[in-house]
């Protein structure tokens, strides 16, 4: 079954070791509609199917918005800039290549995943250390289902645990990341289920239409039957 935290006290990175390392490695960024963080089955066959392809995993489990800390809507996206700073910053010491760590994001972590990718986690926080000063770039990104836009179509409770019950219209249009693609975003791949009855598959389009538009390398997967929450395994 899945295991899920629902108050998070401090961010948690989680790192799997693959057991044939090739250098590459992935930071997880768990769902949960922005109130929970999921790290069951799921997330546990990613890294088996990873680790077991040379790939070391880091999973991240990231404080929520809803919890009263200072950052507010922005501390899941400190948290995962951190993290993604700690994994450049250690990254020879573990033996791996800081320029070969890409992010995969799941549903509302898809949200937060995309967030890091479009560079919106620096300067975010007062640097902690060395590591926050490294330019935690994201060569690669990878979207499960994910929660994109914060308008029409939106994961209703992510937006809510996000942005509050009421949010106005500019709190909508900073979030809703289909309106902020530009250049700096990677090679994105990305799949969804078209029965998904928990985020509206067309999160995905929307997103894979601006990344066309952008000219950003894309791949999309469109699976007729998957529900939400599928895996590897």
């Amino acid at each position: 079954g899945d295991t899920a935290t629902v108050r998070v006290p401090r961010p948690t990175l989680w790192h799997f070791r693959a057991g044939e390392p090739s250098g590459a490695s992935l930071l997880v960024v768990p769902g949960g509609g922005y109130h929970r963080v999921v790290t069951g089955f799921g997330v546990r066959s990613m890294c088996a199917w990873f680790t077991a392809r040379g790939i070391d995993v880091f999973v991240l489990r990231y404080r929520l918005p809803g919890d009263g800390w200072a950052a507010g809507p922005n501390a899941p996206l400190q948290d995962a800039r951190r993290a993604q700073c700690l994994i450049h910053s250690n990254a020879v010491g573990w033996g791996l290549d800081p320029g070969r760590v890409g992010v995969l994001g799941m549903s509302a972590g898809g949200h937060l995943a995309t967030a890091l990718a479009m560079g919106r986690g620096t300067g975010s926080y007062t640097p902690l250390d060395a590591a926050d000063a490294i330019s935690a770039s994201v060569p690669l990104l990878g979207l499960l289902y994910p929660v994109v836009t914060m308008g029409d179509h939106a994961h209703a409770g992510s937006r809510t645990h996000l942005l509050g019950p009421l949010p106005d219209a500019q709190a909508i249009a900073a979030h809703s990341l289909e309106r902020h693609v530009t250049g700096a975003i990677p090679p994105t791949f990305l799949a969804t289920a078209l029965d998904d009855d928990v985020v509206d598959p067309a999160n995905t389009l929307l997103l894979h239409d601006a990344l066309r538009a952008s000219r950003i390398p894309v791949e999309l997967h469109l699976f007729e039957r998957g529900g939400h929450g599928f895996t590897l395994q």
